[in-house]
C-alpha cells in the first residue's frame, strides 16, 4: 500500500501534470511563423513540431493510461517519435494539435482525479522499457509538457537570436 508521502507526492505530479498544457499554451502565446520554425540547432525540433509531437504524445499517453486501468497486463507499445515527427507532416498549423494536447490532458486529468489505490497499483509492459505502471507513466507525462514548455521557448528565442 502507498504511504502518506508517496500520496502526497502523487498529488504533486498530478497537480504538474495538470499545469501542463497551460505552460505549453503559454509558450507558444503570440509566436509568428520564423518563430515556430526556428531551430535551436541542426536537428532539433523547432516549436512546430514540438507542438505537434506534445498532441502525438498526449493522445497516446491517454490510451496508455487508460489501458493500464482497464486492461490486465495490457502491453504499452512504444512508437518512434522522429518516425512520427517526419511522416506525420509536423509543418502543419499547430491549432488542431494545441485543442488535441488540450482535451487529452483534460479528459485524463478527470480520471487522475478519481483513481483508488488499486488502480495506481496497475501495471503493464512496455515494448521497450518493461515493467510500466501507473506511477511510471504519471513520472513521465507530469514533466513532459513543462520540459517541451522550456523547449519552446529556447527554439522562439533562437529565431530572435538568428
Amino acid at each position: 500500500m502507498a504511504t502518506e508521502m508517496d500520496r502526497s507526492a502523487r498529488q504533486v505530479m498530478i497537480e504538474q501534470y495538470k499545469k501542463g498544457y497551460q505552460e505549453v499554451a503559454e509558450a507558444v502565446a503570440g509566436a509568428t511563423d520564423a518563430e515556430l520554425d526556428a531551430r535551436p540547432a541542426p536537428g532539433k525540433w523547432s516549436a512546430r513540431e514540438i507542438v505537434h509531437h506534445l498532441a502525438d504524445s498526449e493522445m497516446t499517453s491517454a490510451v496508455r493510461i487508460r489501458n493500464l486501468i482497464a486492461t490486465d497486463n495490457v502491453a504499452i507499445v512504444g512508437y518512434d517519435q522522429e518516425v512520427f515527427a517526419r511522416r506525420l507532416h509536423y509543418d502543419r498549423p499547430i491549432a488542431a494539435s494545441l485543442a488535441a494536447f488540450k482535451a487529452a490532458r483534460e479528459t485524463t486529468a478527470e480520471l487522475l482525479d478519481r483513481l483508488s489505490e488499486a488502480d495506481w497499483k496497475r501495471e503493464g509492459t512496455h515494448t521497450e522499457h518493461g515493467r510500466y505502471g501507473m506511477d511510471t507513466w504519471l513520472g513521465i507525462y507530469s514533466v513532459h509538457a513543462r520540459d517541451h514548455a522550456d523547449q519552446i521557448r529556447r527554439a522562439r528565442a533562437s529565431a530572435r537570436r538568428g
